[in-house]
């Protein structure tokens, strides 16, 4: 077997989903993986990259991570693992999504030319992980079986009869990494109690470990309809900086499967070495609110606070406040969750339910199954604060460095006022410099840009007023994120 440190490993974090069932926190435009959901500071995405990283320190030749995501999300990405202080691997962006046995093909494809063959380790971007050791020695025994051709999922053991995730039948013995007799669907209560006592089933975490190669070989055995389209669609790729993206068209016309389905149910007995590597380390799928619930810090009756939460004569309930002081008094085994545009109320034990909710808005056609109220822009963010007949306020902060399109509006004229930071605005022929309690207009149909010069955020206050403020009102001329 090949030796620790002549192993290449390469994180892979698949960040791509849109988290309905933790609406109103988790939107498409602002998914789950971006968001801080534990007592941990950083984000499931940041967490999902951060566990990889000790790799390193047991002698394998850890790469920077793949992350596999939206376009839409792609600056995020950049962000967060710039606050980690980890470099970039490629980002592959995909132009739409196919769920994730194409995800994990397109990263196979790309780790193949960067690196050879090395063993790359999979992971979804929402979960968690209490215990690091746990996870590192569980990774190292999957690194190396993976290292000798197997194909290794960690099952995580479980502690109660859950009905909400997929199960790992075991051959029985002792070794370290087990033979996978079969893959089994989501099972009713008196099956997962079954599983329970018999002592061969683990819960399927959706965390891969394989070579690149391997998992080719494989999908190409089981599915080549996705690989061919995956590979036509890569063949086309445009790169940008970090940025890649396979061909639209071609993309488009890849099978949308799962990883389980498309492979991994068909390996056993199959002659594919396909492993089981037991991880006992308070994982958590943060899949609906409930499960936030299960792993949040909680009071003597079961309560969960997060955020400007008060909370009294209350059982075994979840309370997430965003933006404001919530109290609540006498309830039992409640989700409540408020945003700054929406407040959630749901019986914990139906927190799935939720994505009905998210189904509504959609068609209805309600922004709020998309955006907060507060948007996040490569370039900084904004926040709707007011609104009425002909008028919008807005809150915008401009990261150092960074510059909003050159642009301007058919339908709306805009006041900038600035609150702190410095500002440079093109306003038509005009290039003016702005500081604190400084203004200025800019009239309808005049070509505008602000930009922050300085090294601090730059925050100013934006009044339009006009006919339509529609977000969908803008010409871009210029534009430094290719959105012109």
């Amino acid at each position: 077997m090949s030796s620790s440190k002549t192993i290449q490993v390469q994180p892979v974090v698949m960040a791509g989903g849109s988290g309905t069932r933790l609406w109103p926190l988790s939107r498409a435009a602002y998914p789950k993986q971006f968001l801080v959901l534990t007592a941990d500071k950083k984000t499931l995405y940041q967490q999902a990259v951060a566990r990889i990283e000790p790799l390193g320190h047991n002698g394998f030749d850890v790469a920077a991570p793949i992350t596999v995501g939206n376009e839409e999300h792609r600056f995020m990405v950049l962000d967060q693992l710039r606050e980690l202080g980890i470099s970039s691997g490629p980002v592959l962006l995909e132009p739409s999504a196919r769920n994730t046995a194409p995800a994990m093909t397109l990263a196979a494809l790309a780790a193949c030319e960067g690196n050879g063959d090395p063993v790359l380790v999979v992971s979804p971007a929402d979960h968690v992980v209490a215990d690091m050791a746990a996870f590192t020695r569980a990774m190292n025994t999957a690194i190396h079986a993976a290292a000798g051709g197997a194909i290794v999922v960690l099952g995580i053991t479980p502690d109660r009869p859950e009905t909400g995730y997929g199960y790992i039948k075991c051959a029985p013995g002792a070794q370290a990494a087990r033979v996978v007799s079969q893959f089994v669907e989501k099972p009713d209560l008196v099956t997962a109690e079954r599983y329970l006592a018999d002592g061969n089933y683990t819960w399927n975490s959706g965390m891969f470990v394989l070579r690149a190669s391997a998992w080719l070989d494989a999908v190409k055995r089981f599915r080549p309809d996705i690989l061919s389209a995956t590979a036509n669609a890569w063949a086309v790729r445009k790169t940008d900086q970090r940025f890649v993206r396979p061909g639209a068209a071609e993309f488009a016309a890849v099978p949308s499967e799962s990883i389980d389905y498309a492979v991994m149910e068909h390996c056993p007995g199959s002659g594919i070495d396909i492993r089981m590597v037991p991880l006992s380390a308070g994982w958590n799928d943060l899949g609906a609110w409930d499960a936030v619930w299960q792993v949040a810090a909680k009071d003597g009756m079961g309560n969960a606070a997060l955020g400007d939460a008060m909370i009294t004569g209350s059982r075994n309930s979840l309370v997430h406040a965003s933006s404001r002081l919530v109290s609540v008094v006498g309830v039992d085994n409640l989700v409540i969750v408020e945003t700054a545009d929406a407040v959630l109320i749901a019986d914990r034990e139906r927190s799935q339910d939720v994505k009905a909710i998210v189904s509504q808005l959609e068609s209805k056609g309600r922004t709020e199954k998309n955006l907060h109220r507060k948007v996040h822009r490569p370039w900084g963010w904004y926040d709707s604060i007011d609104a009425g007949a002909r008028f919008q306020v807005k809150r915008i902060m401009v990261k150092p460095g960074a510059s909003l399109s050159l642009q301007m509006h058919h339908h709306r004229a805009e006041h900038w006022i600035v609150v702190t930071g410095t500002a440079e605005i093109v306003n038509g022929d005009k290039v003016l410099t702005l500081t604190e309690n400084q203004s200025t207009y800019i009239p309808l149909g005049e070509k505008h840009r602000l930009s922050n010069p300085g090294k601090v955020p730059l925050e100013i206050i934006e009044v339009q007023s006009g006919s339509y403020l529609g977000e969908d009102d803008i010409v871009r001329f210029e534009d430094t994120y290719g959105r012109s």
